[in-house]
């Protein structure tokens, strides 16, 4: 019996035996080729992750209303407008004549003081130079005698004014004394004529033969061809003073499109140099073309109150033409246009902020641009100033690398 027990035993230890071979093999062969399997899965996860990502997708640039105030960003919303056509052309911004003016003397001297510099600000009336004269002494020294006479005159007018009427004197001393005032009246009034005429006082500041050049209206200082000691002839242009609150933007009209610039137009003056912009109407179109440039002069009047507008800037003026015009569905401002990865770009405004969007351009004109495809009706986006959102979403691509 125990003999039998122990075979069983031999038989149970034989079948587990067994069975832990089998598991090995299993272990060895079918477990290794699973393992690619696993292994395969985080290979192909990057993939499906980038796919996750839509390509259009766009970060949001996160904005405040109070950050969105403090840039100056205006807000408008996409609608439909009346696109005009225009013809762009080439101008340059001057001086403006009329309140441009030349300082000369008019009295040939010596310089001796030079009150002001180029690019100085000066009032009406503000001494620039002070030039000593010889012929203003004797003009001043001219008036003073006469002054002194008329003074004699008078007091024997009135001496003998009242000689006669007590009946001491005779009335032809009477006559004379008052045709002799009569005439030193002429010759005082003369004399302070021609001072006046020169821009000069009866009386120097502490000398007789000192010649001031004041400036005729506010402005600035321009050109100054002056210097301390230098020797001055009449009528030698010593400073050239402008009034830069105003200024001119002269375009050169080719003769096709002498017929679309008229005087009272409405157009809009460009300058790339400074990224500004700004509307003006025609104010002056010449009425004959150039022999050489076959083109015709037209003047827009601008107001300049920040001096931003410098004479010798290049700009170009877009006039629109009222008779070729075009109603479009969507439309936005014209500076509300951006470039955005060599895309034209609209900044659509979203809860906390900005995001951009890629649009299909239309027709445009000096105001407003047709959107084809990107923006509804109805949208708000930034129309002012979106450059400010486009420098911020530079800035997060940059921290993103």
């Amino acid at each position: 019996m125990k003999n039998t027990l122990n075979k069983k035993q031999l038989a149970v230890i034989a079948g587990v035996v067994a069975v832990g071979i089998v598991l090995a093999l299993l272990i060895l062969f079918v477990k290794p080729a699973a393992a690619p399997v696993e292994d395969a899965e985080p290979a192909t996860a990057p993939a499906a992750g980038a796919q996750a990502t839509p390509a259009e997708h766009v970060e949001a640039v996160k904005l405040t209303d109070a950050q969105i105030k403090a840039s100056g960003i205006a807000l408008l919303k996409a609608s439909a407008q009346t696109i005009h056509t225009s013809v762009t052309l080439p101008g340059e911004i001057r001086f403006n004549e009329d309140r441009t003016a030349q300082v000369v003397p008019l009295l040939g001297g010596t310089v001796q003081d030079v009150k002001v510099n180029i690019g100085d600000a000066v009032k009406r009336g503000q001494v620039l130079a002070v030039i000593a004269s010889t012929d203003l002494s004797d003009q001043r020294s001219q008036a003073l005698t006469a002054e002194r006479r008329l003074a004699v005159a008078r007091t024997t007018f009135a001496r003998e004014k009242k000689l006669w009427e007590e009946k001491i004197s005779a009335e032809q001393d009477y006559i004379q004394a008052r045709q002799a005032m009569q005439e030193a009246e002429i010759e005082q009034n003369n004399t302070q004529q021609k001072l006046r005429a020169l821009g000069a006082s009866r009386s120097g500041a502490g000398s007789l033969n000192s010649y001031e050049l004041r400036a005729p209206f506010d402005g600035v200082v321009v050109e100054k061809h002056i210097s301390l000691g230098q020797s001055v002839k009449v009528d030698s242009v010593l400073f050239n003073v402008s009034d830069l609150s105003t200024v001119w933007a002269e375009v050169a009209v080719p003769a096709s499109d002498i017929d679309k610039v008229r005087v009272g137009e409405t157009v809009t003056v460009k300058a790339s140099a400074i990224e500004a912009q700004v509307t003006g109407k025609v104010a002056y179109v010449g009425s004959l073309l150039g022999a050489q440039t076959r083109t015709a002069t037209a003047r827009i009047v601008l107001a300049n109150p920040k001096t931003a507008w410098r004479p010798g800037m290049f700009v170009n003026v877009d006039v629109e033409t009222a008779s070729d015009q075009r109603e479009v569905k969507v439309a936005v401002a014209a500076s509300a246009i951006q470039t955005v990865e060599d895309k034209p770009t609209v900044f659509a405004r979203v809860p906390g902020g900005f995001v951009a969007h890629a649009v299909t351009l239309g027709r445009k004109d000096a105001r407003y641009v047709e959107v084809i495809q990107g923006i509804d009706a109805g949208q708000e986006y930034a129309a002012a100033n979106s450059f400010v959102i486009k420098a911020e979403l530079g800035k997060s691509s940059d921290e993103a690398h």
